[in-house]
């Protein structure tokens, strides 16, 4: 990477640290606060909360039938989610040791947390279950095959791609073989960005 490209990188890192520690003030916006990972909301908002809650059959009515008829087709793909998060967990177990690449902690993507809010029905509490998992393993499925490709093809595409993974901004260009043979051993175990954004969180707190 060009000194150029290594300055935006830069600073957009540190905006994501000032993003993270701005999203933590706002929390008090909610009147709550996080302590041993959970959070605790005052009991005032806890109680306008519960006061507001709907039932199950008004939040289901809200919805055409056709919408209703479509629950089982998003209740099947909890299988291949399941699979999916077993078998990539295993995967990255056994492999990451070997290529040195660091583990991915599971708990920093697959967050289920949201199904207990207390102003949710019971409908609205499984659907929310079932989001923040999905979408969980979706995020740290994501992630694992983002470590793995660094190791395995570090090489960006020809085409922009409109989402990018968290490792895309250390590829090598496409086309550029001569950086790709020289440092290619070098690149595919450069993870200490890693450790840097770890110890800053851990500061932060």
């Amino acid at each position: 990477m060009n000194e150029k490209i290594d300055e935006i990188t830069q600073q957009i890192r540190e905006l994501q640290l000032e993003l993270e520690a701005e999203l933590r003030k706002k929390r008090s916006d909610f009147f709550y606060r996080i302590e041993n990972s959970k959070a605790i909301f005052e009991q005032r908002v806890i109680n306008e909360g519960r006061a507001k809650i709907i039932s199950s059959l008004e939040y289901l009515s809200s919805f055409s039938i056709l919408a209703i008829l479509t629950i089982p087709f998003i209740w099947a793909m909890m299988i291949p989610a399941l699979l999916v998060d077993i078998f990539v967990t295993i995967y990255q177990y056994i492999c990451f040791p070997i290529y040195k690449i660091p583990k991915v902690k599971r708990s920093d993507y697959i967050i289920m947390d949201r199904y207990n809010l207390f102003y949710l029905d019971q409908v609205e509490k499984i659907n929310c279950w079932y989001c923040e998992y999905f979408n969980g393993v979706i995020y740290y499925v994501r992630e694992i095959a983002a470590r793995s490709e660094q190791f395995w093809c570090p090489i960006k595409h020809s085409k922009n791609i409109k989402d990018k993974h968290s490792r895309y901004e250390y590829f090598f260009d496409y086309g550029d073989y001569i950086t790709y043979r020289k440092e290619l051993e070098k690149r595919r175990s450069d993870f200490k960005d890693l450790k840097e954004k770890e110890d800053s969180q851990t500061k932060s707190i």
